[in-house]
């Protein structure tokens, strides 16, 4: 008995009626699939402008004539560039060193359970970063108009012994003193974010073993903040050495103040500049190389296996290259003289 209803039923391999064409069958194998790949032209189009104003801006360093090319290679390696590169370098290291370690002084008195130390650290830190750094050298190289004579004795009492302030702190005491005092409230709060990012629970660990409170801090804290501390230790570095610039209102030899006194004597303006600032540039690669292998070491616990250096990459890829070039070489079927087979 036929129980269908309605139309007559389609059969077997016919086209339902009003269907569509008949799609492509789907391959089995996913080999015999066509791959195309995305084109991305807003992508290409960037590029194209990035290497057009790349390629301009090449083409005016070696045409302009303002350059003055022959002029950036008589003083690049004169002997007043590079005792004032010298003299840069010296005001960095100190200002580092002294910043850090008082830095790292203040850090621990922000962390400390003491109101006193809490409010004395967090005031330096706040009037510190709230004065430019130029007013405080400025300030710092007139000491002696505040305070002639420096001395040593009781607190409110008698001094025991004096000396004057301009002989004591000479033009470079007075730089250094105002770049480490300005660079110890940033080291401070670098310092003291490294310490907070490390997990409490290992402290508390540390102190149920009993180790001492300074172990913990040299042996667990320390190791583990760091991590957290040079990524932003070397910006403030780096920033350091720049801005040692400052002190030419000190008329102290740096490399900015050298500068600008040979190109106040010939007049070459935009040549000198281009010394200062290729100089500047190398020293910034310096401390980035440096910072970067630091950075590696102490991140041994955290990453057991790191990437490849730099230098480790380039010699792997130049001895993937002898060994295509000896792979080629063997694959070479020597040719026969054809009177060797007569």
């Amino acid at each position: 008995m036929d129980l269908t209803t309605g139309p007559a039923a389609t059969p077997p391999g016919a086209a339902a009626p009003g269907a569509g064409p008949e799609a492509p069958p789907v391959p089995d194998d996913p080999a015999a699939l066509r791959v195309v790949p995305a084109r991305h032209y807003a992508r290409w189009a960037a590029a194209a402008a990035v290497a057009v104003l790349v390629a301009q801006f090449a083409h005016g360093l070696a045409t302009n004539p303002v350059w003055e090319w022959d002029v950036f290679r008589a003083y690049v390696l004169s002997e007043t560039i590079v005792q004032a590169v010298w003299v840069t370098l010296q005001l960095t290291a100190y200002a580092t060193v002294l910043g850090f370690l008082l830095g790292t002084v203040l850090a621990f008195m922000r962390l400390s359970r003491s109101p006193v130390l809490q409010t004395v650290a967090w005031t330096y830190v706040w009037v510190f970063r709230s004065i430019p750094m130029i007013v405080q050298l400025v300030f710092w190289f007139n000491l002696s108009a505040l305070y002639e004579e420096l001395g040593v004795g009781i607190p409110f009492g008698p001094v025991f012994w004096s000396v004057d302030s301009n002989s004591l702190i000479g033009t470079i005491g007075a730089a250094v003193i105002g770049l480490t005092l300005h660079q110890a409230a940033y080291a401070a709060e670098v310092v003291r974010g490294g310490v907070v990012a490390v997990d409490h629970g290992q402290l508390e660990a540390a102190a149920a073993l009993g180790i001492p409170r300074l172990r913990q801090i040299r042996r667990i804290v320390l190791p583990q903040a760091m991590r957290a501390i040079l990524p932003t230790a070397g910006n403030e570095i780096i920033g350091l050495l720049k801005g040692t610039s400052v002190v030419y209102v000190m008329s102290i030899g740096e490399l900015f103040y050298q500068a600008q006194v040979i190109y106040g004597r010939n007049g070459r303006v935009i040549p000198l500049l281009l010394v200062a600032t290729a100089w500047y540039v190398v020293l910034t690669s310096l401390l980035s190389v440096a910072q970067y292998y630091v950075e590696r070491r102490f991140a041994r616990g955290a990453d057991r296996t790191p990437p490849p250096t730099p230098l480790r990459r380039a010699r792997q890829f130049v001895r993937t290259l002898r060994g295509a070039a000896a792979q080629r070489d063997r694959s070479v079927v020597p040719l026969r003289f054809l009177g060797d087979s007569r």
